[in-house]
């Protein structure tokens, strides 16, 4: 076992040899509920989801790659960047057969899981642009990160951390970005449809007392 792994529970080891694919982390993505932050910002490491039972996208997306490093995968996350007026996505990138896919957790009906059939991370960074849209209809997606290697943080113990991981979030948001549009191109970009806006309104958890899953 990689040394970022030894301080694992024995169940947490349990629990991560169970995630052999990218398809088995979404599915388990899937089945917790949204993080809504109530208690204020978080940035739970993976053994904190588990934890917690909960993640938002930047925890969501750690905890993907911790699954995919157990499983002798390189731990990558893809930053992608909004204008000011939107909030930015983060998913945990993976490879198949030479080609690109995502492990995204979302509350939304969109920004989710790509299959590996993006041949760089441009074609994958850009199958999420007309899904990034406001309440307006405003298309806000802007740039995107290069691949984000986790494991040089692995001496810092983020698998098993306690304490939120802000120093990642800093790190992924301070690495090189790409940007997608240029200004006459953001000036010709045609609003998202009603319908468009109306289905990106459909949420999964809904925050209460409880979180409720969307059937």
């Amino acid at each position: 076992m990689q040394k970022i792994f030894e301080e694992l529970t024995d169940q947490e080891v349990k629990i991560f040899q169970s995630f052999n694919s990218p398809r088995k982390i979404q599915d388990f993505l899937e089945t917790i509920p949204i993080n809504f932050e109530k208690g204020g910002e978080t940035c739970y490491s993976p053994r904190k989801v588990l934890e917690n039972n909960k993640a938002h996208c930047f925890e969501g997306a750690l905890f993907a790659a911790a699954a995919l490093m157990f499983h002798k995968e390189k731990p990558l996350l893809l930053d992608l960047v909004s204008a000011h007026n939107d909030y930015d996505h983060v998913v945990a990138l993976f490879r198949d057969r030479g080609c690109w896919g995502a492990i995204s957790k979302t509350n939304h009906g969109v920004l989710r899981y790509r299959e590996p059939i993006y041949k760089n991370i441009r074609e994958i960074a850009l199958s999420y642009f007309h899904e990034y849209f406001l309440d307006s209809g405003q298309k806000t997606l802007r740039t995107f990160s290069k691949p984000f290697n986790l494991s040089r943080f692995n001496s810092q113990g983020w698998v098993t951390a306690r304490k939120d991981l802000w120093y990642l979030v800093e790190a992924l948001d301070n690495s090189p970005h790409q940007t997608i549009l240029n200004k006459s191109q953001i000036r010709k970009l045609r609003p998202a449809d009603p319908i468009e806006i109306k289905i990106g309104k459909v949420i999964e958890w809904i925050p209460g007392k409880k979180s409720y899953k969307f059937k």
